[in-house]
């Protein structure tokens, strides 16, 4: 569990991955004007808490409430980084006194359905892991192309990067089970419900080849309020390639909305 730095408390939920430790520049770089709270998904390597077989999808919700008692806080902001954001939206819905804002990055909305390709890594994870590794680099070389001006800190990202995600291997099953349940919750409802003020950040269009822009742009239709923010230069991995102007951005808003 990751607990750093004074001020808002934020929670940070990272993406399907499941390990806080892949977001550990966004993290840091948050802690120097908030007070920062991420963790490993339930069941995952690392994780405090195990998975409840008969809760489904709203085990990550209870997981969200034990990792807020744990940290001593009766409400803080939420940031729901891409998968994680599923888990964001409905813990505001269904906790608006634990939440002071929302905010939803590259998240993807209800309706959202994986593309083909995703489609065939999540039927067989284990299978397809190798692949989806070995190919990574070339899948979000856009990206770190636009985000990162030199060969230096395009070569820095990659080496720090793969680092953390070896000290922190992800588990392709549990991946693919956090996918298939998430398909099967339906959070359209949760959208009306939220009352948190909520900031939805996007990367560019072209550059995020994992969530399509338009589908996390549709919060702004479908949550009363909601602001729109474009991280500029960057597609669905802002967090990472430009650690410290999303801190800047998320803490902004945390900041603006803090009571």
């Amino acid at each position: 569990m990751f607990d750093k730095g004074n001020g808002p408390a934020v929670v940070v939920v990272q993406g399907v991955h499941g390990r806080w430790e892949w977001m550990t520049p966004a993290l840091t770089a948050l802690a120097r004007d908030c007070r920062v709270i991420s963790y490993s998904f339930s069941g995952d390597i690392g994780a405090r808490e195990g998975t409840r077989g008969t809760y489904g999808f709203d085990n990550y919700l209870s997981q969200l409430d034990a990792v807020l008692d744990h940290a001593g806080l009766p409400e803080a902001a939420i940031c729901g980084i891409s998968f994680g954001g599923f888990v964001a939206l409905r813990y505001a819905a269904t906790r608006p006194h634990r939440v002071t804002s929302l905010v939803l990055a590259s998240s993807p909305a209800p309706g959202w359905k994986p593309n083909p390709q995703q489609s065939r890594w999540l039927s067989r994870p284990w299978m397809s892991a190798p692949v989806f590794v070995a190919t990574s680099p070339l899948r979000v070389w856009p990206e770190v192309r636009s985000a990162l001006p030199s060969w230096p800190e395009r070569v820095g990202f990659f080496v720090q990067q793969g680092l953390r995600s070896a000290r922190a291997p992800m588990v392709p099953s549990r991946m693919a089970e956090r996918i298939r349940l998430a398909q099967q919750t339906d959070f359209a409802p949760d959208c009306a419900r939220v009352k948190a003020p909520t900031l939805v950040l996007t990367g560019e269009a072209p550059l995020d080849r994992v969530v399509p822009v338009a589908s996390t742009q549709s919060f702004c239709r479908l949550i009363p309020g909601a602001e729109s923010r474009l991280f500029e230069r960057t597609g669905h991995l802002g967090s990472l390639t430009q650690p410290a102007r999303f801190a800047n951005i998320v803490g902004h808003f945390v900041h603006a909305h803090n009571h």
